[in-house]
């Protein structure tokens, strides 16, 4: 992992910088689905200079030629009048290292139940006792708000930015360019 590239959402008087990340993200996903690479992470580097929510930035990392074949790929149709796409450029030497991993919540009670009625073979009501309403938990983690493609259901995908490291750490990515594991350079 030696280049990386920073698409930056346009300023827009219609649409959230919030919605354009996700629309964003989600082609991404698509992206590196077909692409079929585990080298490709990502990072959002203006995360920590937001109140909330990610920021108008998302940077790739990779190989030159990771970047190149991901690029090379027609999956920013209908984003690219709301992006800035930057060159393929060398990491800088000083760069620290994080791990931007996906955290997940157990924040919607009702689908806990769902579950918990599919699995344990239980009514309604020992799923309601089980799991009440109050048992809902919350996250301070910024996320993507996304549909999944074969469900069909909305889900927040929460990232969590890792403390900062000095040495990277080898590893895979996921579909979504996330790692529980593997660092991304941080500058």
């Amino acid at each position: 992992m030696d280049h990386y590239l920073d698409l930056t959402l346009l300023p827009d008087p219609e649409f959230p910088a919030p919605q354009l990340m996700s629309a964003l993200f989600a082609k991404l996903h698509r992206g590196l689905h077909d692409l079929r690479r585990n080298d490709v992470g990502i990072s959002f580097p203006d995360v920590e200079k937001t109140r909330s929510g990610l920021g108008a930035r998302l940077r790739l990392h990779g190989t030159a030629e990771a970047l190149k074949q991901l690029m090379a790929l027609n999956w920013l149709t209908g984003m690219r009048d709301h992006l800035k796409v930057g060159a393929t450029t060398p990491i800088p030497p000083q760069a620290r290292h994080r791990c931007v991993s996906r955290v997940q919540v157990n924040s919607n009670p009702e689908r806990l139940r769902r579950r918990l009625i599919k699995r344990h073979n239980l009514d309604a009501v020992a799923a309601q006792a089980q799991i009440p309403d109050n048992a809902v938990r919350h996250s301070p983690l910024p996320f993507i708000n996304l549909r999944s493609n074969s469900s069909g259901e909305h889900f927040r995908l929460f990232i969590r930015h890792g403390p900062l490291q000095d040495a990277a750490q080898p590893g895979t990515f996921s579909a979504y360019g996330l790692s529980a594991t593997a660092t991304v350079p941080w500058f």
